[in-house]
């Protein structure tokens, strides 16, 4: 049985991950925590924890999984570039599981993107994304797009910095040959849309994930923090989790 802690209960996902970790027969809800609430408290005595609170928090959460030698699953999005080398920095010491998305459906999308990019390139397709989330989310693009995009770009000798472009307006004259095209939806109640669509002439490739229920994501945190328990110190993703490396 894995004694759980989940971070920021009163949150959406905080409520969905309790949920997960009560409906599987492995994991136990031992300590949640919430604002201003004693953290180093909520860290005694558990055998992991699982974050999903907001990029800000994660330095603290970090610290006290250090102090007390806590494996932690990260699924807040947003990070800077320090934020996220903070992580690394981390992770030499103890095993994170850190993914853009913890949905094994969502996983899926990251390896068959990868393949797809393999096989059709960019040199006669071009790769448009695009996601749809709820009107309450904070970053964007999503942190499972930014994923997409970082998978993208590996396999299309392109960067985030010079080949993607967020929307399109006024005369933008013809499209760049290696040009990655980036949309963000915002609005209603969605739970996470996305979309990877290769568009050549006479023929198109569109692979898509849509997420009805935050559960999805709960119960993939749920099943890394299971996982995790043993492994050495490391960054790990749900590619490892679910062995699709």
């Amino acid at each position: 049985m894995t004694n759980l802690l989940i971070l920021g209960r009163s949150g959406r996902m905080g409520q969905a991950l309790i949920e997960a970790a009560e409906a599987d027969a492995n994991a136990a809800v031992a300590k949640t925590h919430d604002h201003d609430e004693n953290l180093a408290e909520a860290f005694a005595g558990v055998d992991a924890a699982i974050d999903f609170t907001v990029h800000s928090f994660t330095e603290s959460v970090l610290a006290e999984a250090l102090e007390k030698n806590v494996p932690l699953v990260i699924g807040t999005t947003g990070h800077s570039d320090e934020e996220k080398a903070r992580i690394v920095e981390a992770s030499k010491k103890l095993p994170i599981v850190f993914a853009a998305n913890y949905s094994v459906g969502v996983n899926t999308l990251f390896y068959l993107t990868q393949k797809a990019a393999q096989i059709l390139g960019n040199d006669r397709f071009d790769i448009e994304v695009t996601e749809m989330h709820h009107k309450h989310k904070i970053d964007s693009p999503s942190g499972t797009a930014r994923r997409l995009l970082e998978i993208l770009n590996d396999e299309t000798n392109t960067t985030y910095q010079d080949d993607v472009t967020h929307g399109r307006e006024g005369n933008i004259g013809p499209r760049p040959s290696k040009e990655i095209g980036m949309h963000t939806l915002r609005g209603g109640d969605v739970v996470g849309d996305h979309t990877v669509m290769f568009a050549a002439d006479g023929e198109r490739v569109e692979l898509t994930h849509k997420a009805s229920s935050r559960m999805t994501f709960a119960s993939g945190a749920v099943r890394a923090a299971i996982w995790i328990q043993g492994k050495p110190a490391g960054l790990y993703d749900m590619q490892d989790v679910l062995e699709l490396k």
